[in-house]
């Protein structure tokens, strides 16, 4: 989308209460990705619609996403995970601020081992939102703990546009826009799958169980 769709769609958003500005505001100053408003307002609307009662999260960050999606539906159960320690530390320090420890379970650790660890679960939604050069794997790690009519949705598809326009000759992110590309061209493939990529926030793409 260009800016001008970009910022009428960013005045659409509803008003946010002021915990939301505080933690947005905060990553900001601390650099720490965090969904952007738009992509977050997606996945919020997915959950609202289809009301999972289970969600798994990949890629906690500080626990923004997943204060949001216990937002959207306050009955569901959410575990997350997060490689990165201090993140991990101040997730939970800003879920049990929110007092949302008894749905929101942060798991520390790589993604990889992690999943694995998992199996029995079941997951009625997985929001990927982790290691970009990963997704593949992420995305093959948890199929198994994916519900019969589960989706999973994956951030960042679009990747600031880098992965449709090779003639942004940035080393560094046209070696991860490479692998995104290739991670979107295996996964609308995907025998198992239909796959939608919405050009909104970063790109969304929303995976649903054939």
């Amino acid at each position: 989308m260009n800016d001008t769709l970009t910022d009428y769609l960013m005045k659409s958003l509803p008003s946010e209460a002021d915990w939301v500005k505080d933690l947005e505001q905060k990553a900001r100053n601390d650099q720490i990705p965090i969904m952007d408003p738009l992509g977050m307002n997606l996945v919020m609307q997915l959950i609202r619609l289809t009301k999972p009662e289970r969600i798994l999260e990949i890629g906690t960050a500080v626990g923004y996403s997943a204060l949001r999606m216990a937002e959207a539906n306050s009955n569901a159960s959410i575990v997350s995970i997060e490689r990165d320690e201090q993140r991990y530390r101040q997730a939970v320090a800003n879920i049990r601020e929110m007092d949302k420890l008894h749905i929101i379970d942060v798991i520390c650790g790589d993604a990889t081992e992690e999943l694995p660890k998992l199996t029995g679960n079941k997951f009625d939604m997985v929001l990927i939102d982790a290691a970009k050069g990963a997704y593949k794997e992420f995305f093959e790690l948890s199929v198994p703990l994916l519900s019969n009519d589960g989706f999973v949705v994956t951030d960042n598809v679009l990747f600031k546009g880098f992965v449709a326009d090779t003639e942004k000759q940035h080393p560094r992110y046209q070696k991860i826009a490479a692998k995104i590309r290739a991670y979107n061209d295996w996964l609308v493939k995907h025998p198992d799958f239909t796959t939608t990529i919405v050009p909104i926030g970063d790109g969304i793409a929303i995976s649903k169980k054939i």
